[in-house]
């Protein structure tokens, strides 16, 4: 059975957001961006939360995504596609940490799944 093992916030501040995190629910770094501002990874030792930095205009600060963990990502797109879903899962930019396979649902909300799993899978 897929679980939910991510949630992806969008902020103007993402050390600030990062470090109310890791004070107030005692979340661990994981990963952190190079350069000043950018994304920060936390983790409770088995749920992911990325803080990401909003960096478009007129787009909210909150909830970008969340992510599941599947056993077979074929499975999972073939279910989307046997319900005719015109919205498939795409691969996320090569170079960053985490990337994985983007979707969404009907109402337009973003999921990951993980890319790993996508070795044959054809677009």
């Amino acid at each position: 059975m897929p679980k939910i093992r991510h949630l992806a916030i969008r902020t103007e501040d993402t050390g600030k957001l990062a470090q109310f995190y890791m004070d107030v629910f005692e979340m661990q770094l994981l990963h952190k961006d190079k350069k000043e501002g950018g994304a920060i990874f936390l983790t409770d030792g088995y749920f992911n939360l990325a803080i990401l930095p909003n960096h478009e205009q007129n787009a909210p600060n909150g909830l970008y995504h969340f992510g599941f963990q599947v056993e077979n990502g074929e499975a999972t797109v073939e279910r989307m596609k046997k319900i005719n879903y015109a919205k498939l899962p795409k691969p996320r930019p090569d170079g960053r940490p985490y990337a994985e396979i983007r979707g969404s649902d009907p109402d337009g909300n973003y999921f990951d799944i993980p890319s790993m799993v996508f070795s044959t899978w054809s677009r």
